[in-house]
């Protein structure tokens, strides 16, 4: 082909803009193409920063490629079948040995409301969040302990996830630095793990995955927890005098401990004093829409005061629970809040029930609740 030809047809054919260009370093070829059929289209420079700093592609629930930029609509790319993507050998090696090996099994998916279903839940999620110093018989059915009792914590020493005690109980720990995705399957885990255990063994944990195990609401009965604030973690140690390093070591424990309790009136209510200042924290059992729009009409009708001068702060979430959040004035205490939590609780059952349309101050609450909410699990 002589010069002038291909100058012909270097001038005819559709050149690739500059952000192109860049795009095409980071996406295959046939990737890019399905994304921009016509070859000739530019493409948002937004989308070419968002592929500069970080990938842009992504997989749906069922492992096909998507690509997704603010500036343009989701388009779907080919499809590839689960597994089938392309993978180097180091990678293939770690595939093959976890199939050969059974491995893969203990893979654990990840469960947004882990403790949904059983009759303790809020208090277990206050336990592993909220309180640092309780404990709970957990009530097991017939046939899983063989008469060994077993208490929940909320923390162990050294946040170990079970000790095996010398008299046969068992206490299981629930602030734990494990986490395979499902808290429920991993405390069931445990918990048979220590009772196969003999007495007097000490600490029992994870090192693996519980992968298809059983959940804990497979393992308890129907009866509610009943849940004892301790002031400190002296429960660690009721049947033992500790010296020298292990005295140390609880005492600087307990110089972590706020002032904590828990309200009898309403379910797992819980007052604390952090030292400048005292919230109530009220872990509640409603899916999070309904919830938010009744605490939109509460706040909005000024009855979401729990105590003279509280403030009601927010909220966030914890295992798929909402947690509301108030103020209160340093020396409130504990008492004070009983009568007016009841209250509050009836009120709140009241806004769950109405169905009707959200009015303009209603919603502008609502949108402010929504803005002042954090999601620590």
């Amino acid at each position: 082909m002589s010069s002038s030809s291909a100058a012909t047809t270097s001038s005819t054919a559709p050149s690739r803009s500059p952000n192109q260009r860049s795009l095409t370093r980071l996406l295959p070829r046939a990737e890019l193409a399905a994304q921009d059929p016509l070859g000739d289209r530019r493409l948002p420079l937004q989308l070419v920063q968002q592929a500069e700093q970080r990938p842009v592609l992504l997989l749906d629930e069922l492992g096909r490629v998507l690509l997704h930029s603010a500036s343009m609509p989701r388009r779907r790319l080919p499809s590839l079948p689960l597994g089938s993507a392309p993978m180097g050998k180091k990678s293939r090696v770690k595939a093959r040995h976890r199939t050969e090996t059974g491995t893969a099994s203990s893979y654990t998916p990840y469960v947004r409301r882990p403790f949904e279903g059983l009759p303790g839940e809020c208090d277990l999620v206050a336990m592993r969040e909220i309180i640092p110093a309780a404990t709970a018989p957990l009530p097991l059915r017939h046939g899983v302990a063989d008469g060994r009792s077993v208490q929940l914590c909320s923390l162990l020493p050294m946040a170990a996830p079970a000790l095996s005690r010398s008299d046969g109980s068992i206490w299981l720990g629930v602030q734990v630095q494990h986490n395979f995705g499902d808290p429920s399957r991993d405390l069931a885990a445990v918990l048979l793990k220590a009772l196969e255990a003999e007495p007097g063994e000490g600490v029992v944990g994870l090192t693996d995955g519980p992968g298809d195990g059983p959940r804990l609401q497979e393992l308890v009965t129907d009866a509610p927890l009943q849940v004892t604030v301790h002031e400190d973690f002296g429960y660690w140690i009721a049947d033992a005098d500790p010296t020298g390093a292990a005295a140390a070591s609880l005492e600087s424990a307990n110089s972590a401990v706020n002032p904590s309790s828990r309200l009898s009136s309403v379910e797992a209510a819980y007052w604390t004093d952090v030292g400048n200042r005292e919230h109530l924290r009220w872990v509640m059992p409603y899916d999070e829409e309904p919830l938010l729009d009744a605490l939109a009409r509460l706040h909005a009708s000024g009855r979401d005061a729990v105590a003279e001068g509280s403030r009601f702060v927010g909220m966030f979430r914890a295992h798929g629970l909402v947690v509301p959040v108030w103020d209160l004035p340093s020396g409130t205490g504990a008492e004070v809040l009983e009568d007016a939590a009841a209250r509050f609780g009836t009120d709140l059952e009241a806004a769950l029930a109405d169905d009707s349309r959200l009015t303009g101050d209603e919603r502008a609450a609502r949108n402010g609740l929504t803005s002042r909410q954090l999601t620590i699990r």
